[in-house]
């Protein structure tokens, strides 16, 4: 058997990035990936329409973090994009974040400047100092009925939950503008990829200290592996403790079902990406990956994505009782030697993008002493 410095579970943002690092530092690293393709989530291909599209859902990288901004440009060539979103309510489309833009279209006001929104913000919301739950979060920015027009129905389709029943912090995510500016993000990178991220994970384990091992779950091969140095598992926490603590209540994840339909014409709507917030229909969002990029065809490819219960776990479901499931685990791996749980599933909490690779990388150079941890490598590109 090869020599194995470094095991990593799971081929996505954190592994690639472990694994690069330790690559770098002369580790022999093994990567076990259930999946038929690396690059976890962010995957993408080229459709039967010519299109680059994401298997798993739109991903648009943004940070304001310098050192994850020049780490991901040693693999791939970037280009700017503004993100921005769409809802349809109340047979309007009105952009959101919710800005002047967004009242004016559906109460018909006349805001002209930061000043009257605020006050229109004040007249209309609910002071709650400190919310207790995301239902109380969102009272207190907008107030009750922007709150059951764009939040209420849409958090019960995404989560299965009212915001009544999850944790402050996942609708305190969500901006207000006073102005505007109808960008979904505001940090001061935004940009997308040229020809796609699986580019920039095939340039990040483009090494000989890499082997990557697809279509192998390993919890069927884990045996056949010992001896190396340390372990680090991305995959949801509670499947590595063979759910032992989620018997009686177990740990939430939410999934997505992607449905994804050819339109034969050169675009289906305005806009990449376009909410529906109301119970009208069952989907969250049809997203139109056509816009990214400025592509060209014939024809359009959009995803209608219906977020459910079962399937690939993609998001955990943060409430009061979730968390006390999880840090039954959490205080588990704390008592392992050399094993490291990393990512957005293992920590069962929510990582942007940006916020995923600082995370991987904040790991790895705590672990690693300056000397060893050397700087970026320039991939080809």
């Amino acid at each position: 058997m090869k020599q194995i410095d470094i095991l990593i579970v799971g081929a996505g943002i954190s592994g690639a990035v472990l694994a690069e690092r330790y690559a770098a530092i002369g580790k022999k690293v093994l990567i076990i990936e259930k999946r038929d393709h690396i690059a976890g989530n962010c995957y993408d291909y080229l459709d039967a329409n010519g299109i680059l599209v994401s298997k798993y859902g739109a991903h648009l990288f943004h940070t304001d973090d310098e050192q994850v901004w020049e780490y991901v440009n040693q693999f791939n060539d970037w280009y700017p994009w503004e993100h921005k979103v769409i809802a349809r309510v109340d047979d309007k489309s009105v952009p959101i974040p919710v800005n002047i833009t967004t009242v004016n279209t559906l109460f018909n006001e006349k805001i002209e400047n930061e000043d009257q929104m605020q006050r229109w913000l004040d007249s209309n919301r609910i002071a709650i100092e400190q919310p207790s739950n995301g239902e109380e979060a969102v009272l207190s920015k907008v107030g009750p009925v922007l709150y059951d027009k764009m939040f209420k129905h849409y958090t019960k389709k995404q989560w299965d939950k009212y915001p009544s029943e999850l944790d402050a912090a996942v609708l305190n995510r969500i901006p207000v503008r006073t102005n505007y500016d109808d960008r979904y993000f505001s940090d001061k990178y935004q940009a997308l990829p040229q020809g796609g991220y699986t580019k920039i994970f095939e340039n990040m384990l483009d090494h000989p200290n890499i082997e990557v091992l697809l279509n192998t779950d390993y919890f069927e091969v884990k045996d056949q592996y010992t001896g190396y140095e340390k372990l680090f598992y991305t995959g949801p926490v509670d499947r590595f403790f063979d759910f032992k603590h989620s018997l009686s209540e177990k740990l939430e994840y939410r999934s997505i079902n992607f449905v994804s339909e050819t339109i034969d014409q050169a675009f289906f709507q305005e806009n990449s990406v376009v909410n529906y917030p109301g119970q009208e229909v069952a989907f969250t969002r049809i997203v139109e990956y056509k816009h990214f990029g400025n592509q060209v065809t014939d024809k359009t490819t959009i995803v209608k994505e219906f977020t459910v219960d079962e399937g690939e776990p993609y998001y955990p479901v943060p409430n009061a009782k979730n968390q006390a499931i999880y840090e039954r685990y959490q205080r588990e791996a704390e008592q392992l030697k050399d094993i490291y749980f990393v990512g957005r599933l293992a920590n069962y909490k929510y990582f942007n993008m940006d916020q995923a690779f600082k995370n991987a990388l904040d790991l790895f150079y705590s672990l690693e002493t300056p000397i060893q941890a050397v700087e970026p490598r320039l991939a080809s590109v």
